[in-house]
């Protein structure tokens, strides 16, 4: 198998429902369905984690963010020490960029919009972390002339957006007007082709800002949904604006004889933003999902995915199997034949076996722990674990009262706690998470670095409660 470019394509609060091949009728997504209908639709993805930090850091390394403290978003930072999926590519000849939102440390030593946020401590840029190429902010922009401020009213301001966009590690001046999403495709695109013009493999993370908050659509996007409220314009259209930037992508790669050799991967970093999908221009659909972003429910981490790689992943294929964004890295280091040169834990696992269709069922269950209030996490407890057909969810308390069970395959809304009828089932989960809650501390603390380790914050200890 020759060695394959490779793209990850993240959206930032895109729920499960809001992407037509997952059954959406009103915001139009072509071109990312036609991705979908030409290589595999995963129905039961999940992102790393439920908030946006957290589930970057899993894309990256195949390891849970509680191993290396990036446990919310705009807290701690990608260490040096992790290995990730820029580095593994870089050491078999790839070039490789980043396009897009970070999120996983500050991008100016000196500089951060977030004024409970070190810049210094938390330094961790692109640039600084194998990327050769890079256009990042360190967090969400307006997904419409990212540079400008505005309110929450939607009013824009005679002053700069305080999240700037930085290429390259200098501030970028030129080029920030218009679609946030053909902005930063606008610099993914000539590095694609200027890898392909030097015979190398290439390796992009592009990661969308919208629909993230602040929402804003151009008015041709807004035109396209014009029978529907301005709020639901915004939103609908910012998911549009992305999908043309995917068909412009798409045809970048026909145009240059490459689609047949580049492996695309494309998900949301979490469930939709609000509380009801019908506040303001927070308008994200879960699908029927329970829960929406910062819960542990699936509507918090179920997520829209899929797989575009011709000759590999076949066209019309659904894999129903959990499949999470902890694997991407152990896929491709095996796609890679790459050998990790310690022993550290990866919490993913690799579903080459599933892409050729020899494995369905997940031979290890995909962890979760994400510490906020009862009420912001839709009242999921902060500690879970899912295999093939149950969710276990649990805040370890002592008596187990806040514990949940559901079965995934019949009851994907999680109405049914079936945690009477599968006692012994969550007593073993249990001890699992607490025995993978060690690991996760001894890595937190660098026991899996060769070399001194200072994390930014102390290991969050369980309580057996929501904080």
């Amino acid at each position: 198998m020759s060695p394959p470019n490779i793209i990850l394509m993240m959206c930032d609060d895109l729920g499960y429902g809001d992407v037509g091949f997952n059954g959406n009728e009103i915001i139009k997504t072509p071109n990312l369905d036609r991705l979908a209908s030409n290589g595999i639709r995963f129905t039961r993805f999940y992102a790393g984690g439920p908030v946006c930090s957290p589930t970057r850091g899993t894309c990256l390394t195949g390891r849970h963010y509680f191993r290396y403290g990036v446990t919310h978003a705009n807290r701690g930072h990608l260490p040096a020490q992790e290995i990730t999926l820029a580095r593994m590519l870089k050491s078999f000849g790839y070039a490789t960029g980043h396009f897009g939102k970070w999120h996983l440390g500050t991008l100016d030593p000196n500089y951060s919009g977030k004024r409970n946020r070190n810049p210094k401590r938390n330094y961790a840029p692109p640039w600084e972390r194998d990327y050769d190429t890079s256009f990042a902010t360190e967090y969400a922009v307006p997904t419409w002339d990212p540079a400008v401020g505005i309110q929450g009213n939607g009013k824009r301001l005679d002053r700069p957006w305080a999240s700037p966009y930085y290429e390259n590690g200098k501030l970028a001046t030129e080029n920030l007007e218009g679609c946030d999403s053909r902005v930063l495709m606008d610099r993914a695109i000539p590095f694609i082709e200027q890898a392909i013009e030097n015979v190398e493999p290439f390796f992009a993370t592009i990661w969308f800002h919208a629909p993230h908050t602040p929402v804003v659509a151009g008015p041709e996007y807004r035109a396209m949904y014009s029978d529907y409220s301005e709020d639901e314009q915004h939103y609908y259209g910012c998911i549009t604006a992305i999908d043309d930037q995917v068909g412009r992508l798409s045809h970048t790669l026909a145009a240059w004889g490459v689609s047949q050799n580049t492996m695309i991967w494309f998900c949301s970093d979490n469930g939709p933003e609000g509380r009801t999908g019908r506040d303001g221009r927070n308008r994200g659909s879960t699908g029927g999902l329970r829960g929406r972003k910062r819960s542990l429910f699936d509507g918090g981490v179920g997520v829209p995915a899929l797989l575009h790689w011709p000759g590999h992943a076949g066209p019309g294929s659904v894999v129903e199997m959990p499949c999470s964004t902890l694997d991407y890295f152990p896929t491709i280091a095996e796609v890679m034949e790459y050998e990790m040169p310690d022993n550290r834990p990866i919490d993913g696992i690799s579903l080459l076996p599933t892409i050729e269709g020899n494995m369905t069922e997940r031979p290890t269950p995909i962890p979760y722990r994400f510490n906020s209030g009862k009420g912001s996490m839709f009242g999921a407890p902060t500690i879970a674990m899912m295999d093939n057909r149950y969710k276990c969810l649990t805040n370890l308390s002592s008596d187990g009262s806040q514990d949940l069970c559901f079965d995934m395959i019949k009851d994907r809304a999680e109405t049914t706690n079936l945690v009477n009828e599968q006692r012994e089932y969550i007593g073993q989960t249990r001890k699992t998470l607490l025995e993978w809650l060690r690991s996760c501390e001894v890595s937190h603390n660098g026991g899996d670095y060769n070399e001194e380790f200072e994390p930014v914050a102390p290991f969050e200890e369980v309580t057996g409660d929501w904080p």
